[in-house]
């Protein structure tokens, strides 16, 4: 491997970023680590993809995704431009600037599990030199970037390096910063380079040039002082989220009580052109930040003695939809006179939303384990999905099973509302269908029932 050309300031690391001489690292190629590899070849960076399963760094190099969404095209127009893929983190000394995009999930006790952050890290130090630009991206609570991920680099690197962090310049340094990933699965109207990317460096040389290289692929870059306020910055974006979609969870409870139909009142509501954005409800949240990051920020809020009412209550409503789908399923057997003990039911679409090849917490694997359990013969159709087997919280070793035939089940679940189901022609062919997402909109029918 080739000694690589070591930037001596911020000012020469930024030269070779804005020449497109720097060299990118992205430690993570999912479904966040990998759009942005993308966004880089498309400008002329040599990208190098690192990851530690040697699945996802063989099909890359063999020109194919695993991510329904990026096609071989776009995989080969990237390998065109130097794309490559690497499970061998001695890589990274050769790169000038190392994305972290890693997952940061919860353990089972709701609490943040870092140790996919903390393991790059122990793989990155040994390999770190002076000069090298480290950003995290994965979502956290704020100090995670200084509290965990510094004192990792510093203390494990071979060369006694450590972080800039102002003052006088010495060449025995690197820079650190946060900028948290705004990926949206499954948007097609924001093009990625048009969502503003939030920087926050250790110091302002490291902002400087985190704000640089991002700036080479983003159109606008937004600064704040730390990388703690960058991490707050995207935990906010998400407990907005998490707030409103319980409180019209809640209002949907209480609507179904009271005869009304909640998906009219919002669309009402919605025609106000200030103050009022609509959200919508569901059968429970799903997705790699809004059921997770609410319960970092909690867990982190307790060091300061502090208790967010607000966060908790919203988990908890949300938590608990999949009980209130299982609830509606059993009520509308019963109303024909049958048992969900026994019967059999189809969940339709299993993603966490629709139209995206991701079962990240999604609500559908809770509600399939639910229905399990009360002894239903449960099957799914996804399009996504022709087998779901073992992941961090579920082992369900299902076939994919074919919509035909759909008179067969007790009950058809639809549980993600992709747009290419045919919903009319589901509907006629079902006996029962319990719809958590409005999917049946304008569709009169007594087989019908939302929940």
């Amino acid at each position: 491997m080739a000694t690589p050309t070591v930037p001596s300031s911020s000012t020469e690391l930024k030269n070779k970023i804005e020449s497109r001489q720097a060299r990118v690292a992205v430690i993570g190629m999912g479904y966040v680590g990998l759009p942005l590899a993308l966004l880089y070849t498309e400008q002329k960076f040599r990208v190098t993809g690192f990851d530690i399963d040697q699945r996802k760094v063989d099909t890359l190099n063999a020109g194919g995704s695993y991510i329904f969404r990026i096609t071989r095209e776009e995989i080969g127009a990237a390998k065109a431009g130097g794309l490559t893929a690497t499970s061998d983190y001695s890589e990274l000394t050769a790169m000038d600037a190392i994305i972290i995009c890693v997952p940061t999930p919860l353990n089972e006790y709701h609490e943040p599990d870092l140790s996919y952050i903390t393991n790059t890290g122990h793989a990155i130090a040994p390999h770190l030199r002076a000069g090298q630009l480290v950003i995290l991206e994965s979502t956290t609570y704020p100090g995670t970037t200084e509290e965990v991920l510094v004192p990792i680099l510093e203390n494990e690197n071979k060369a006694g390096l450590k972080a800039a962090r102002g003052g006088q310049r010495s060449d025995q340094e690197f820079y650190v910063a946060f900028s948290p990933e705004r990926e949206d699965p499954g948007n097609t109207s924001v093009a990625r380079r048009d969502i503003p990317k939030v920087v926050g460096g250790l110091d302002p040389q490291a902002s400087d040039v985190a704000a640089a290289l991002y700036g080479a692929i983003f159109k606008r870059v937004v600064r704040v002082s730390s990388p703690a306020a960058a991490e707050m910055t995207k935990l906010l974006e998400n407990i907005y989220r998490c707030v409103n979609i319980a409180l019209v969870n809640e209002l949907k409870l209480l609507s179904l009580r009271m005869g009304l139909d909640i998906w009219e009142v919002i669309d009402a509501a919605a025609t106000k052109p200030f103050g009022f954005q609509p959200f919508y409800p569901g059968p429970g949240l799903g997705g790699h930040c809004i059921p997770v990051d609410p319960f970092y920020l909690s867990w982190k809020a307790k060091e300061w003695d502090f208790r967010t009412r607000f966060i908790e209550l919203a988990g908890e409503i949300n938590i608990g939809m999949p009980y209130h789908v299982i609830a509606s399923v059993v009520g509308a057997l019963n109303r024909q006179k049958k048992s969900l003990n026994g019967a059999g039911v189809l969940v339709l679409g299993v993603a966490y939303k629709r139209d995206i090849d991701d079962l990240r917490e999604s609500p559908s694997l809770t509600i399939i384990e639910l229905l399990q359990k009360e002894g239903a013969k449960v099957s799914y159709h996804d399009p996504y999905f022709p087998f779901i087997g073992k992941g961090r919280k579920y082992d369900l070793q299902m076939k994919c099973s074919s919509l035909e035939n759909l008179g067969q089940y007790d009950c058809v679940l639809i549980v993600t509302d992709h747009s290419d189901y045919d919903y009319p022609s589901i509907v006629k062919e079902s006996q029962l269908v319990v719809d958590t997402r409005n999917a049946t909109k304008g569709i009169k029918s007594e087989k019908i029932v939302r929940c």
